[in-house]
């Protein structure tokens, strides 16, 4: 898939190959097609990936996607559009919201026609099942509304929009890693600067190259892997995040993680919302199904934080439950109770589920109960977006676009997550964003009447340099590295020695005990205490981060240089998350502050928006017809 020979510049370069970046690259291609008699020309389009674009992260998405379709009961966008705003805890932007919610059948539809193979109803129609805090009436009884091909959605869509994006023959450079975004700071005031290029990395030939660009689009997907428990993929390390911060940029509500209930004991290998919704009950210590005592509405289908947190205060209580594979562990888990699930239903409906819990918990949920616990999952913010994906600064109470940027998918913010995501709502986000995104770069191109200045190249040649020469002094330090060999990734799991001089020059140590500290920081609940005891680990990590140097003299085809990189972008991106939670003096959402449990809506109805140096402003939530009231389940 790789092109014979990467250009140096493109009209457009996408970064990314998941839902978010393929949805974007598809509708740049069917909005020129559309275009084609104005404007006769055929762009140059490359999209990067440090994956082959089928092992993205959209691929173990299991549950289902979001649209009311009312194929088997009665729905209305109008009540998407609701809960979406309820489960946010008010502090999704409204506008945006309505556009989610108003356009998702057709996002649907349209995935169908490309391919997605969903579950039927018996008369033909997509199936839908009930997800956690999608409800009928305006948070009356819970709704069929995610659109499901049993538990593959995921893999269903990306394989879809891949194959479709070949069709149209779109130009891929597979295992390129980015590693610098080059922003042009702001002329003057009324402005945000305009995007340059990018520096990259070929990590088959080893060599740096830089790439202009007149439009990026960043479409990197979430950072699961702050934590040491996460349902995310290897990769998910908030590279484009991190690209943005250390390019001088912004990011919006990154204080907002979210932690899926039902993580497999131990491993965070996520079983799908969808276990629920087909019957699963979550039980204590004692097989009581406590779900009905913080959320006597919905139960165990509540919005995903409050389950979370339910669980961890059963944990807390002292009903949690050890791992049966270490019976003699910590009760820090509860069950997830599928036995009343009948048994040939669950294999067409939950195959995936099934077949994890087999393989990794050595169980059989028909007659076992699954030991589970919240495990990291989704950002709910990001680079900042408008609703056509252009990344903006907010300064001095404006919004700034910055010039030839943009973003899409779980590495943006356009605000219609707020502080918790509903189930479903991801995709929808990826695929119907990164839609709208590609079109608008496509009428930019139409447009205009003649391509943008980008004579000066000096700032890509300078972020060249830098990058290069950081190469250099990184592989120099093979000749000094100890022989022994990195850690495999089933290690990082292994608590490693601090002062240990073989976890010093691993990058795979330094992550594990990254993921330990923001676990201990800020993981389901936090306090000031834990924040700050975090913010003074990660200076260590940071001082530890600067020895790392490779084990080999050779960048061709060597692992461990990108994950030195992707170390440095966890750390740039911890220290926002860390920082922004300290600010932010309530519990909302996904954030919960012991010291602070309750909702301030008349300090902080408000976005954060953090930068390098740590400053943080805040931006107003759009409120349109819906002002903020309680939030119970």
């Amino acid at each position: 898939m790789n092109p014979q020979k990467v250009r140096s510049r493109y009209d457009a370069v996408i970064v990314g190959a998941g839902a978010a970046g393929l949805s974007t690259a598809l509708g740049l291609y069917r909005a020129l097609e559309g275009n084609r008699s104005k404007s006769g020309l055929s762009p140059k389009v490359l999209v990067v990936s440090k994956l082959q674009p089928l092992r993205s992260h959209t691929g173990s998405a299991e549950g289902g996607i979001a649209a009311s379709l009312g194929n088997q009961e009665k729905d209305d966008w109008h009540w998407h559009y609701y809960d979406t705003i309820k489960g946010s805890d008010w502090l999704a932007d409204q506008d945006a919201v309505r556009i989610l919610a108003e356009q998702a059948p057709g996002i649907v539809i349209e995935l169908e026609h490309d391919g997605v193979a969903f579950s039927r109803t018996e008369d033909g129609h997509i199936a839908q099942r009930k997800f956690g805090g999608h409800t009928a009436d305006y948070g009356g009884h819970p709704v069929r509304r995610a659109a499901y091909a049993a538990d593959r959605i995921g893999h269903q869509i990306l394989h879809a929009l891949w194959q479709q994006c070949l069709h149209l023959g779109v130009e891929f450079a597979e295992e390129w890693y980015v590693t610098d975004l080059v922003v042009d700071p702001p002329a003057y005031e009324e402005t945000g600067g305009q995007a340059r290029g990018l520096i990259v990395l070929d990590t088959h030939a080893g060599k740096l190259q830089a790439i202009q660009a007149d439009n990026i689009v960043l479409c990197t997907g979430g950072a699961g892997r702050l934590f040491h428990t996460t349902s995310n993929s290897w990769d998910l390390t908030g590279d484009g995040m991190a690209l943005a911060l250390q390019a001088g940029l912004q990011l919006e509500d990154v204080e907002f993680i979210q932690f899926h209930p039902t993580g497999l004991g131990h491993t965070g290998i996520l079983l799908s919302e969808a276990s629920r919704a087909e019957g699963g009950v979550l039980r204590n210590s004692q097989g009581r199904a406590f779900m009905q005592d913080y959320a006597p509405g919905h139960g165990d289908l509540a919005a995903r934080d409050v389950v979370s947190r339910s669980i961890m205060a059963e944990i807390d209580a002292g009903r949690g439950v050890a791992d049966p594979s270490d019976p003699d562990g910590p009760h820090d888990c509860v069950w997830l109770d599928m036995t009343g699930i009948d048994g040939q239903r669950m294999t067409a409906l939950l195959p995936q589920v099934t077949e994890t819990i087999h393989r990794y918990a050595h169980l059989d949920p028909t007659v076992d109960m699954v030991p589970v616990k919240p495990t990291a999952h989704y950002t709910m913010g990001g680079i900042p977006i408008t609703d056509r994906g252009r990344v903006y600064r907010w300064q001095n109470g404006h919004r700034r676009i910055v010039d030839g940027l943009f973003a899409a998918g779980e590495c943006s913010c356009v605000s219609v997550h707020g502080a918790n995501r509903l189930g479903g709502n991801s995709l929808l986000d990826a695929c119907l964003f990164g839609t709208r995104t590609g079109q608008t770069i496509a009428a930019a191109m139409t447009n205009a009447d003649e391509p943008n200045d980008m004579t000066d190249t000096s700032p890509l040649t300078q972020a060249l340099q830098k990058r290069q020469a950081f190469l250099d002094e990184m592989l120099a330090g093979a000749s000094e590295a100890k022989p022994s060999e990195p850690a495999l990734a089933d290690d990082q799991g292994e608590a490693s020695d601090p002062g240990d001089e073989a976890s010093l020059n691993n990058p795979y140590a330094l992550m594990g005990r990254l993921g330990r500290l923001m676990e201990e920081a800020v993981a389901v609940r936090c306090d000031q205490g834990s924040i700050e005891k975090g913010l003074r680990g990660l200076d260590q990590l940071d001082a530890d981060a600067k020895q790392l140097r490779a084990h080999s003299e050779t960048a061709v085809l060597n692992q461990e240089v990108t994950a030195i990189m992707e170390v440095d972008n966890l750390l740039t991106l911890a220290r926002a998350v860390l920082n922004a939670s300290l600010q932010r003096q309530e519990s909302r959402g996904a954030l919960y502050r012991s010291d602070y449990p309750q909702r301030d809506d008349e300090h902080y109805l408000a976005h954060t928006m953090i930068d390098a140096k740590e400053k943080v402003s805040w931006q107003p939530v759009h409120i349109v017809n819906m002002p903020p009231k309680g939030r119970n389940y």
